[in-house]
């Protein structure tokens, strides 16, 4: 079959790969905000498609038989526009969604629905790690009373005050690591999404062991889909619509 693979996390890549496997013709779809991406096996597409119109366009134009979303839980107006373009196409699609991250009882987590909204909750005198990713992250580094250090894979495209440091790592992150730096840097809180996985869930420990307060900023209502919550999971969806198409 010929797939398109709406991409951006890890499962996705390990998703397409497999999908390579079974021997499908797969592309993977890339916004494009991260410059020097992982890459999975099969075509790439980069950029924008134009909304759902565009990407109704783009399906049918090149001929996709089937339609997954592996992007981000926070990406919520491509996931919009997949659901719109595969009822419109009339297209099998699904939804691989990573199972958000809960709270356990030894935990100190104040959840927001924004990065404004989690902003506010940085008090005077805060050390705060901040993992949004490098955009849209002014509400929380405009608080010259904190010390802020941003992770994130690439820099962030903003002018930054002399209270925020940037660290530029790619996950997966150990356990070890980040219980050393939130030592070192006397961490008080950390901001996150609720992304989920198990690539970045080392600083939720290591939060919950410090007893740093975690920020953490809910996922955004995203519209009705089939969903399936692992690659493995992906790959026997396919499979299976593929053995009852033929």
């Amino acid at each position: 079959m010929r797939i398109l693979v709406f991409g951006g996390t890890g499962e996705a890549i390990d998703l397409a790969n497999g999908l390579v496997r079974q021997g499908h013709q797969v592309t993977t779809s890339l916004a494009g905000v991260t410059r020097k991406p992982r890459l999975p096996n099969g075509h790439i597409h980069t950029g924008g498609f134009g909304g759902a119109d565009g990407l109704f366009d783009y399906v049918s134009r090149n001929g996709f038989q089937y339609l997954i979303d592996a992007t981000h839980p926070f990406a919520a107006q491509i996931s919009s526009n997949i659901v719109e373009a595969a009822e419109r196409a009339n297209l099998p699609t699904f939804r691989l969604m990573r199972p958000a991250w809960e709270p356990s009882a030894d935990d100190d987590w104040q959840t927001v629905p924004n990065i404004s909204s989690a902003a506010s909750h940085l008090g005077d005198g805060a050390r705060a790690l901040i993992t949004v990713g490098r955009q849209h992250i002014e509400p929380l580094i405009l608080y010259d009373s904190c010390q802020i250090y941003v992770r994130a894979i690439e820099h962030p495209e903003v002018i930054l005050p002399p209270n925020v440091t940037v660290i530029l790592e790619r996950p997966p992150f150990r356990l070890a690591d980040e219980l050393a730096f939130m030592r070192d840097k006397e961490i008080t809180h950390l901001v996150t999404k609720n992304a989920g996985g198990t690539q970045t869930a080392a600083k939720l420990e290591a939060a919950r062991m410090l007893g740093v307060k975690v920020i953490m900023i809910d996922r955004p209502a995203l519209p009705d889909a089939n969903e399936v919550f692992d690659v493995d999971d992906a790959l026997r969806a396919v499979a299976d619509h593929s053995a009852s198409a033929a």
